[in-house]
C-alpha cells in the first residue's frame, strides 16, 4: 500500500516544480520533504523525480504514477470532507398516494425545503398498499395513506367518503356489462367495486385501469366507465350514481397520517404541516 502522506508530497513537488516551494505549502521542513520523496522511491523501486540545477520534474516512472497519485490524494480529501465540521443533511422520507402529490402538497413540501434547507425531503407517490409496504419495510419515515377505517393506528385520520360517478355528457352506467374503471389488483376502491356489483348479481367489466387517481378520474368524465373515487376528487364532468341507481354506498375508508417513533423535530414538524392541510380539505369538503 503507497502512503498517502508520501503520495501527497509527491503531488506538491511536482506541481511546484520545487522542494522549496513545495516544503512551504505542506507547511513542512523541506529536509522532511526530501525524506518522504526517498521513501515513496524505495516503496515503489524505481526513481521517481529528474533533480535539475533549477528544477525538478517527474522521471518517466513518476509521470505513470502522477495521475494516480493525484487521484488517490483527492480521494481521501473527498473522504475526510465527509466527516468536517459541516453538520450532514438529515434525509426524511415521506410517502404520499398519488393524487395528493400531483400538485395537491407540493408547494406545501417545497415550501418547507425552502424553510428548512439542512433537510434532504425524499419524497415517494404511489399506491396506499405499496407505500404501507415500503414504511413497514423500514424504507419511508412518514406516510399518508388510504386504508379501511382503523385498520392501522394513525397519529391523525379524517374520513374518506366515497362516490360512485359516471360522466355526465356520456354516462356508460346502463352497459352490460357494466365498464368500470378501476385501479390495478390490490389498488383501493377497485375490490369495494366488485364486491358490491357481485352482490347485486350485475355483470361487469374492466375498460380503464390506472395506478392515478387523476387519470380514472379523467376516463370516467370521457366516457370510459363507471368509478367509485373519494368525493374530494369530483369533477364537473362527473354525474354521482346516488340510491337511486341501486348501487350501495361504500363506508369506512380514511386518510391516515403514519410516522415512526423517535421522528425527528423536523419530521415531527412536517407531520404537523401535513395534517394541519389535510384538515383543512376535510373541512373543505365536509
Amino acid at each position: 500500500m503507497l502512503d498517502l502522506t508520501l503520495l501527497k508530497s509527491f503531488v506538491a513537488v511536482v506541481d511546484c516544480a520545487s522542494f522549496t516551494r513545495a516544503a512551504e505549502r505542506l507547511h513542512l521542513t523541506q529536509s522532511t520533504v526530501s525524506q518522504q520523496i526517498r521513501r515513496l522511491e524505495e516503496t515503489v523501486g524505481r526513481p521517481l523525480l529528474e533533480r535539475g540545477p533549477r528544477s525538478v520534474r517527474p522521471s518517466e516512472h513518476g509521470e505513470r504514477l502522477l495521475g494516480h497519485a493525484r487521484r488517490l490524494v483527492m480521494l481521501a480529501e473527498e473522504a475526510a470532507d465527509l466527516f468536517g465540521d459541516a453538520p450532514l443533511d438529515e434525509v426524511l422520507r415521506l410517502g404520499l398516494p398519488e393524487d395528493f402529490a400531483a400538485g395537491r402538497l407540493t408547494p406545501l413540501l417545497a415550501a418547507f425545503g425552502r424553510d428548512h434547507p439542512g433537510l434532504r425531503l425524499e419524497v415517494t407517490s404511489g399506491l396506499s398498499g405499496e407505500l404501507q409496504r415500503l414504511y413497514d419495510a423500514g424504507e419511508l419515515d412518514l406516510i399518508l395513506v388510504k386504508q379501511p377505517a382503523g385498520q392501522r393506528a394513525s397519529v391523525a385520520a379524517w374520513p374518506e367518503p366515497l362516490l360512485w360517478i359516471d360522466s355526465r355528457e356520456h354516462p356508460t352506467f346502463g352497459g352490460e356489462p357494466l365498464p368500470l374503471a378501476v385501479f390495478p389488483p390490490g389498488g383501493l376502491y377497485r375490490d369495494q367495486m366488485i364486491h358490491a356489483l357481485e352482490v347485486l348479481g350485475r355483470r361487469w367489466r374492466i375498460s380503464y385501469c390506472s395506478t392515478s387517481l387523476t387519470s380514472l378520474c379523467a376516463a370516467v368524465g370521457d366516457g370510459l366507465g363507471v368509478s367509485l373515487i373519494p368525493r374530494r376528487a369530483l369533477l364537473d364532468s362527473h354525474r354521482v350514481l346516488g340510491p337511486d341507481s341501486g348501487l350501495p354506498a361504500v363506508e369506512g375508508m380514511e386518510l391516515s397520517l403514519q410516522h415512526r417513533p423517535g421522528l425527528s423535530p423536523l419530521g415531527l414538524a412536517l407531520a404537523a404541516r401535513l395534517a394541519a392541510a389535510c384538515q383543512d380539505e376535510d373541512a373543505g369538503v365536509s
